[in-house]
C-alpha cells in the first residue's frame, strides 16, 4: 500500500479564485437558448400576436412545460463539458457538488422564513452573494437548485416551479456578471451588491407577476388580461396590475435584500471566499508522503502550497 497522500494544492490568500462549475461555449449555448425560451414563457401575453393561438390563456401552459427539462440541460451541459483547460479534471467534481448542496439547503431553508409575511424572503441575499463569489455558472446552478428543493420542502410544486427557478437563476446569474470580482472589495462592494440585490428582487417579482397575470381570475378589464389585444394595451394592463398589487410584496422583499446584503455581506462574503480557496477547485492533485502531508496541515494551510 503507497504511503503517498493525495493532496490538492492550497491557494494563496490574494490568488484569483476559480469558478467552481465553469461556463464554456456549449453550456453558454444552453442557457442562451433556455433563456431565450423562458423570456418568451413569461412574456407570451404581451410577444403574442392577435391571430396566433398563443393568445388565448388556455394554450399558456405547454409553455411552461418544456421549460424544466431545458433548466436541467443546463447542468447536464456543464457536468460534461466542465473540464480544467490544464488538468482535464472534471469541473463539477464533488468539492463543487458539495458546496452546491449546502448553498441550496441552505437556500431552501431560510426561503420558509419570510414566505407569507409581506414579501420577506431572506434567502435572496445569500443567492446574490454566492452568485457574487461562486460566478454566474455555480449561481444559476445554485438558484435552480435552491428553489426546487424549496418547493419539495414546503409544497410549493407546480405550474410556477419552473418559471421561478429560471428567474432565480437569472438573479444568481447575473450577481456573478457584476464588475470587478477580483479587486473591488469593502463597502464600495456592499453598496454594488446591496443596489443589485434591491433590484434583482424586484425584478423577479415584476416577471413572476407576468408569469401569473393571464390566470388572475374576478379583475376588471381595466387590470386583467385580454386575450387578443395589442401589445400596448396589455402593457398597461399588466404595469397597472402589478404597481397595484404586488408592490406591497415586492418592495419589502428588495429592501430586505439590500438591509441584509450591506449588513451580513462582508462575514458571508469572506466566509464564501475562504471557501472557495481552501477547495481549490481548480487546483491540480499532488501526491506528498504521509508525513510532509501531515508536516504541512500542523504548519497552517500556507505550508500546503508546494506539495509534491
Amino acid at each position: 500500500m503507497s504511503d503517498a497522500t493525495a493532496r490538492p494544492a492550497l491557494l494563496p490568500e490574494g490568488a484569483a479564485l476559480a469558478r467552481p462549475v465553469p461556463l464554456g461555449r456549449r453550456s453558454t449555448a444552453v442557457l442562451l437558448i433556455v433563456s431565450a425560451i423562458g423570456v418568451v414563457a413569461f412574456g407570451w401575453p404581451l410577444l403574442a400576436s392577435p391571430g396566433s393561438g398563443l393568445a388565448h390563456s388556455g394554450d399558456a401552459p405547454w409553455l411552461f412545460a418544456a421549460l424544466l427539462p431545458l433548466l436541467l440541460a443546463v447542468v447536464v451541459a456543464q457536468i460534461a463539458e466542465g473540464r480544467i483547460a490544464t488538468g482535464g479534471q472534471a469541473g463539477l467534481e464533488a468539492k463543487s457538488i458539495a458546496l452546491l448542496g449546502v448553498l441550496a439547503a441552505a437556500g431552501a431553508a431560510l426561503r420558509p422564513l419570510g414566505a407569507g409575511t409581506a414579501g420577506l424572503e431572506p434567502t435572496f441575499f445569500l443567492m446574490v452573494l454566492s452568485g457574487r463569489v461562486l460566478g454566474p455558472g455555480f449561481g444559476f446552478v445554485l438558484g435552480n437548485v435552491s428553489l426546487f428543493a424549496s418547493a419539495l420542502l414546503t409544497g410549493g410544486v407546480g405550474p410556477w416551479l419552473p418559471f421561478q427557478m429560471l428567474a432565480m437563476g437569472w438573479v444568481c446569474l447575473g450577481a456573478g456578471l457584476l464588475p470587478g470580482p477580483a479587486t473591488l472589495r469593502g463597502r464600495r462592494e456592499l453598496w454594488l451588491l446591496a443596489v443589485y440585490g434591491a433590484g434583482a428582487a424586484e425584478l423577479y417579482g415584476l416577471v413572476m407577476d407576468l408569469q401569473g397575470w393571464p390566470y388572475i381570475a374576478g379583475l376588471g378589464n381595466s387590470i386583467s388580461f385580454v386575450p387578443g389585444d395589442p401589445f400596448g394595451a396589455n402593457l398597461a394592463r399588466f404595469l397597472t396590475y402589478h404597481f397595484t398589487t404586488a408592490l406591497g410584496w415586492d418592495i419589502p422583499r428588495s429592501v430586505l435584500t439590500a438591509v441584509l446584503c450591506f449588513t451580513l455581506g462582508h462575514p458571508l462574503l469572506a466566509a464564501l471566499r475562504r471557501a472557495s480557496r481552501r477547495a481549490a477547485f481548480a487546483a491540480p492533485v499532488a501526491f506528498a508522503p504521509e508525513g510532509a502531508a501531515e508536516a504541512a496541515d500542523s504548519a497552517g494551510p500556507e505550508a500546503g502550497t508546494g506539495a509534491t
